[in-house]
């Protein structure tokens, strides 16, 4: 389509935009309901998003796909990103399952294995582009949706509270009944308006917000943006570009459950502190890597810091936030997530401006955040 590298950056970054935004309103409408149909909501948007490229594909390209589609593309971009907004309503779902000190742990599991679907797709791809071609392709991803949807419909569950009130009982009555027969220890402050309201007001959830805009708005930045990275500036194939941008998704998402259970063993505020540390130490590296195993290590450092701060920050939620945990949840990850859309826009600029060198220091946008957010959690500890 003959696209600048911004407008290049834009579309990648579509997904994003509705994927974190709708998290807002999508994550506090748990507090109302449950997870439930929140959930079906979104994966029922992101299939239709998903048809319309797919449609698209099939029938124009590859002799017809003009820079008049670009609007188009943008538009199934966004609902297809839809889905990704599922990620803070089943968090806050999550949460009200479990308590208080497991609360690491699970959400780290949930939120883990959960991301390693990018990396697992960055490698699978390009195997799927040579074998189905471009519309094979989104036809294979709109029936791993189609799976999702009918999956969620018949196996995913509200915890206790939400199916109390939906048999019948008051929220008194089913808030004691929870709590005692069940053990469910997180409730939530009321209606979604409430929710949001309540968790606007305390300031520990903005902080929360900028740490996540670091690192899951950047993973989601960098798992869009790493294959054009490792192509553009160092030449690799298609599939080798996959297979990177794969190891630092997939080490990021797992290493999200490990890093739940440090959290619950040391603290969120330390455990958040070590891994922006870690973050700044790659994204440093990467920002001078003119070769590629410097460029490959810092990636794993940032995918190690990126992940543990992932899991510190919804360790830290429940804790801070305790009255409004679909509110903070829909904030956090919803605001937070927003950098996936705002960073690779970022990165194209740098590399306009210095089409030599510029993939690579367009990661002191990186260092920059890493440094932010290490100040906010010395606050936070010190509050």
């Amino acid at each position: 389509m003959d696209l600048s590298p911004v407008l290049v950056g834009l579309l990648v970054a579509a997904p994003s935009l509705s994927g974190s935004l709708l998290r807002i309103p999508f994550s506090s409408w748990v507090d109302t309901t449950g997870g439930r149909k929140p959930f079906l909501v979104l994966l029922f948007l992101s299939v239709l998003g998903m048809l319309g490229l797919y449609l698209v594909v099939q029938f124009f390209y590859p002799d017809h796909m003009s820079r008049s589609l670009y609007p188009l593309l943008l538009l199934f971009g966004v609902l297809s990103g839809c889905g990704i907004a599922t990620f803070s309503v089943g968090i806050s779902q999550v949460a009200y399952w479990f308590p208080q000190k497991k609360q690491g742990s699970a959400l780290g599991t949930y939120a883990g294995l959960g991301n390693l679907a990018p990396g697992m797709f960055s490698f699978l791809l390009p195997v799927v582009l040579a074998s189905l071609g471009l519309n094979g392709s989104y036809l294979v991803w709109l029936v791993f949706l189609l799976i999702g949807l009918v999956l969620y419909y018949f196996l995913g569950k509200n915890a206790a509270y939400f199916q109390l009130l939906n048999n019948g009982l008051d929220s008194t009555k089913a808030r004691k009944t929870a709590q005692g027969k069940y053990g469910q220890e997180l409730f939530p402050a009321g209606r979604l308006v409430d929710s949001l309201s309540i968790s606007a007001k305390v300031w520990k959830t903005w902080v929360l917000v900028v740490l996540y805009f670091t690192t899951f708005g950047g993973f989601i930045a960098l798992t869009a943006w790493f294959p054009n990275y490792w192509q553009s500036y160092f030449k690799t194939s298609l599939m080798l570009a996959g297979l990177l941008t794969a190891v630092y998704s997939i080490l990021s998402s797992l290493i999200r459950v490990g890093g739940g259970a440090v959290a619950d063993k040391i603290g969120g505020e330390k455990t958040a502190a070590l891994s922006l540390g870690t973050m700044l130490a790659g994204s440093l590296l990467m920002t001078f890597a003119h070769s590629m195993a410097p460029a490959v290590l810092a990636s794993v450092l940032m995918a190690v810091g990126m992940g543990v701060n992932n899991a510190a920050v919804f360790k830290l939620a429940p804790k801070e936030v305790p009255q409004a945990v679909g509110g903070a949840a829909g904030w956090v990850g919803g605001l937070g997530a927003f950098g996936g859309f705002a960073i690779p826009p970022l990165l194209g600029l740098f590399v306009r401006v210095d089409q030599v060198h510029g993939y690579a220091t367009g990661f002191v946008v990186f260092a920059v955040l890493a440094i932010v957010s290490l100040l906010l959690v010395i606050l936070l500890r010190k509050k």
